[in-house]
């Protein structure tokens, strides 16, 4: 369900894209092309800044939003997802936040107030709380990255990780095909 928001502002979906009939995208957002939007995901861009403005939320082409993926914004603050990019299932991402190309952000996973770089796996249950994590990291499951956290200490992406990322991404673009060709018969 596309929503316009108390600031006016409508969603902006690619034709080629897919967005779930349980889904709903609020406000300002932008989805670029070939991206999937699952069951139950909200995605919302209302609150604005003291200066009453807002920036977008901004997904990627050819990423994946899974089911119950919830991503919102503080006070008009920029999210960007990029291209290529899987946020699985029930993960939060909360801006102001940056997730670059080709990342990973597994199952209930807590993103805020934080950039993820390109190529990022980011395991299920972890948080990344106001940090910059620099492309190619690997955040394992159930870890808190913060501020204070030594960044020397986390492993790098590994070739099994990175594959495993690659292959949810072409999955969940091949199922934006297949339910465009069933959208009529929801």
């Amino acid at each position: 369900m596309l929503r316009r928001n108390p600031s006016g502002d409508m969603p902006q979906v690619h034709e080629s894209a897919y967005v779930d009939q349980t889904a709903i995208l609020c406000g300002k957002v932008i989805v670029h092309e070939n991206v999937f939007i699952g069951p139950y995901a909200v995605i919302r861009a209302d609150e604005v800044n003291e200066k009453g403005e807002m920036d977008a939320i901004v997904i990627g082409a050819h990423s994946n939003i899974q089911d119950g993926v919830v991503i919102h914004s503080k006070s008009g603050g920029a999210v960007t997802i990029g291209e290529r990019t899987s946020i699985a299932h029930r993960a939060i991402v909360h801006g102001p936040c940056t997730v670059g190309h080709d990342a990973f952000i597994g199952f209930n996973s807590v993103l805020f107030n934080c950039v993820i770089g390109d190529g990022c796996v980011v395991r299920y249950n972890a948080v990344v709380d106001g940090c910059n994590l620099p492309p190619g990291f690997y955040v394992p499951s159930t870890l808190r990255i913060g501020p204070q956290t030594d960044l020397d200490a986390l492993p790098r992406v590994s070739a099994q990780a990175s594959e495993f990322s690659e292959d949810v991404a072409r999955t969940n673009n091949e199922l934006v095909q297949g339910y465009k060709k069933l959208q009529n018969e929801f």
